[in-house]
């Protein structure tokens, strides 16, 4: 009578299976133990804005002071996050985690405790910098735990499928929950909860130190190369920087949109559209065992965004609107998911924490740039003109993506160099 062993180890375990799917990537041991806290951890990430809004326009009366107070939190948070990671990936995540969830904690409390008394816009702009720059940059580091865990599993395809889901789900979660407290408790509710979440999630995932990726620091002396340094890295951040001006764009446009025919309530409705979309593209995508490579599946997929949102600005029904932009939400998924993947074979382990706050950063800062853009088209061209918006930043996106491809061949492909002394570090060279 034969008998079946199964590994202890999850990635050899993943190797072996034709078919990986979220039930054999969730059955990963350990996985749970990052997962939970991560989670509740990433929620900050999508409360924050919202929170700032709906507090100080409650304080100080004006759209246009809440609109700029969170636009110096994110554009803070978009500089300091790869920083951030850089660090992370130097001395380690706990290290980097800890005094950033107490700094964030008491900046947050700090902006809430000046918006309430009054303050003027600039004391709530030199509480917004710190808020920002210390947002847990929880989403890449539970990727970066995902590349430890899995190492060269084809199911690092589902893993970032799946954080792409975590993240729109996030995405959806968030936003809800901080409207809900500021509106039906206090307009400080969100805010308050927002840093309580910090400390909740920040705290216990920091203190799972066994999937924590090795620390590339230490008494050796090493020459630490930022991930920006890696050519394929910056193409990937001009395409996420594409994917931020359609969320930043979606967001002002289509509350417009339903402002300008007398129903506010269905923007909500349409951007869950829009979010759900990208939920279930993700979905699909990570159960897909592709065999194409993933610099011509971005290609391909990016290629569909541009020319799904190239068309929002056409349309002037509710109808084709929720279907033009469930299409959009159903492209940008795949983009995600690839782009994320491709970090792994063009960053050293040792940056990947970086490259992963890079990209999560860029498309913060395309958010914000979008909504000012988008905000602007509004208020001065016709209604529906914030829509351009998406279309720019996609097919300027798609223009980079197109002339630097080449770029993107995995470090196998490449020649490498070393670099530092008494440890080889890895990086694709032209």
């Amino acid at each position: 009578m034969g008998s079946t062993v199964t590994s202890t180890d999850p990635a050899r375990n993943a190797t072996e299976s034709s078919r990986p799917g979220y039930g054999q990537l969730l059955r990963t041991r350990g996985a749970w133990t990052f997962l939970l806290p991560g989670f509740a951890a990433r929620q900050p990430f999508a409360m924050l804005t919202i929170s700032i809004v709906l507090l100080v326009q409650h304080t100080a009366g004006s759209y246009g002071a809440a609109g700029a107070t969170a636009a110096v939190t994110g554009v803070s948070m978009a500089l300091f996050a790869p920083y951030s990671g850089r660090l992370a990936d130097r001395y380690g995540q706990r290290a980097v985690l800890v005094p950033g969830v107490l700094v964030h904690t008491l900046a947050g409390l700090t902006l809430t405790a000046l918006a309430l008394a009054h303050a003027p816009l600039w004391a709530l702009f030199a509480a917004a910098v710190p808020t920002g720059a210390s947002v847990p940059q929880a989403g890449p580091m539970v990727r970066a735990r995902w590349g430890v865990t899995l190492k060269d599993s084809p199911l690092m395809t589902t893993a970032a499928a799946f954080e792409s889901v975590t993240d729109e789900l996030t995405f959806v979660v968030g936003p809800l929950l901080a409207t809900a407290l500021c509106t039906t408790v206090t307009p400080a509710a969100g805010l308050v909860t927002e840093s309580a979440l910090t400390l909740v999630g920040g705290l216990p995932f920091a203190a799972q130190k066994r999937t924590q990726p090795p620390v590339t620091g230490g008494h050796a002396r090493v020459e630490h190369a930022s991930a920006l340094r890696v050519p394929g890295v910056r193409v990937l951040i001009a395409t996420f920087l594409g994917i931020g001006s359609v969320f930043g764009g979606m967001q002002v446009s289509l509350a417009a949109f339903t402002e300008s025919i007398g129903e506010p309530g269905l923007n909500g409705v349409l951007y869950g559209t829009f979010a759900a979309g990208n939920m279930l593209s993700g979905v699909v995508c990570g159960a897909i065992a592709w065999k194409t490579a993933p610099q011509h599946r971005l290609l391909v997929g990016y290629i569909a965004l541009a020319l799904a949102a190239s068309a929002l600005w056409t349309a002037h029904s509710v109808p084709l609107l929720a279907a033009l932009g469930l299409l959009v939400g159903m492209c940008i998924a795949p983009a995600l998911i690839t782009g994320y993947t491709l970090v792994e074979g063009l960053v050293p382990a040792g940056a990947r924490t970086e490259a992963f706050t890079w990209l999560t950063g860029a498309v913060a800062l395309g958010q914000a740039a979008a909504v000012t853009v988008a905000g602007q088209l509004e208020d001065r061209l016709w209604g529906g003109a914030g829509f351009l918006v998406p279309m720019a930043g996609t097919v300027l996106a798609l223009l980079t993506l197109v002339t630097l491809r080449s770029r993107l061949a995995s470090r196998a492909q490449g020649r490498t160099v070393a670099r530092g002394v008494g440890h080889r570090a890895h990086v694709t060279v032209d």
